[in-house]
């Protein structure tokens, strides 16, 4: 497995090293303890990332970019491959696979564009990580309107949300979606997220997601706040999805503190542990869950951030005892 991954990279940095690419990076370690219920009782060193962006200009109307992200299993999984057409900052046509743009946090999820080291739970349970999709995406911006449109495979039905991310339709159906929003100065945007497609091998249930998101930011200050509904058809029902999280954050210099407020609400009585197929449903899934996020983030150099972040969990349903403490350092290249 190393030796093809070596030759991956060896084919690659050759390939664009031709193209005259612009390549940047980035590598990233956790470390978590929790309390006894958490799962991580003894402290683990964990999600260790690394991820590799290749981008450039061919032509003044087509540019290119592609973004491979390494992890300790030794997994490579290509995050992003797509050509862009466009000659403005208004229209731009994208072909391949994209990150897909709901909400604002999938857009940027990387250890050192995020504030918390831990996503908050709607962005942890409604959609996968790193959500992508392949297919067609048409974006662009003119003066405080910015707009995003997409056709691609959608996601598939599994045991929950977050794994549905495939590569391969599994219906003849093809997810839509978008977001649009506005800028209404002062450093505050406001937009609205929206995708559709159905989701199981027959082509006859449906998976709707809508989401808002909000961001102030001002020099002292940044606030962000993003909310997400998912809804899907069951057999003999409905399943649902709704969460949202507030996130604060001062800047003292080289010190950020943060504080982030999430709640989740989950309810599936079709998929959920050992869910196989429609002939064999899972247990169902019920979770109503808060969580207060406290930490801060230290500039360590220009490359280098460290982050420190407490959880408090409360789930409606269960008093368990499952607080967590983690660190992440993130480096910059």
């Amino acid at each position: 497995m190393k030796k093809k991954i070596f030759f991956f990279l060896v084919v690659l940095f050759t390939l664009f090293s031709t193209l005259q690419a612009k390549i940047t990076g980035y590598l990233s370690l956790d470390y978590t303890k929790g309390e006894r219920e958490s799962g991580l009782s003894h402290g683990t060193f964990q999600n260790s990332l690394a991820g590799l962006l290749f981008s450039g200009d061919i032509t003044p109307t087509l540019s290119y970019l592609t973004e491979i992200r390494f992890n300790a299993e030794s997994e490579v999984e290509l995050e992003q491959a797509w050509i862009s057409l466009g000659s403005s900052e208004a229209f731009n046509l994208k072909l391949g696979l994209y990150l897909v743009e709901f909400g604002r946090y999938n857009q940027f999820n990387r250890p050192h564009q995020t504030m918390l080291i831990h996503p908050p739970l709607n962005v942890d349970k409604v959609y996968p990580s790193f959500w992508r999709d392949i297919g067609i995406q048409v974006q662009g911006r003119w003066r405080s309107f910015f707009y995003s449109a997409y056709l691609g495979n959608g996601l598939s039905e599994e045991e929950e949300l977050t794994r549905g991310q495939q590569f391969k339709d599994n219906n003849r159906d093809k997810s839509k979606g978008g977001r649009v929003g506005m800028a209404l100065g002062r450093g505050f945007e406001i937009a609205y997220s929206y995708y559709n497609g159905k989701y199981d091998e027959a082509n006859e249930r449906s998976l709707s997601l809508q989401g808002a998101d909000l961001s102030w930011v001002e020099e002292g200050y940044q606030i962000y706040a993003e909310y997400t509904r998912a809804r899907l058809e069951i057999p003999d029902g409905t399943g649902t999805a709704e969460g949202f999280f507030v996130q604060a954050t001062m800047n003292l210099g080289r010190l950020r503190p943060v504080a982030c407020y999430q709640l989740l609400d989950y309810e599936d009585g079709f998929h959920g542990l050992g869910f196989i197929s429609p002939d064999d449903p899972g247990a169902g899934i019920s979770e109503k869950k808060r969580r207060w996020a406290l930490g801060f983030m230290v500039q360590a150099s220009e490359n280098l951030v460290l982050k420190f972040e407490y959880d408090f969990n409360r789930d409606k349903d269960a008093d368990l005892k499952d607080d967590s403490f983690s660190v992440q350092a993130a480096l910059i290249f």
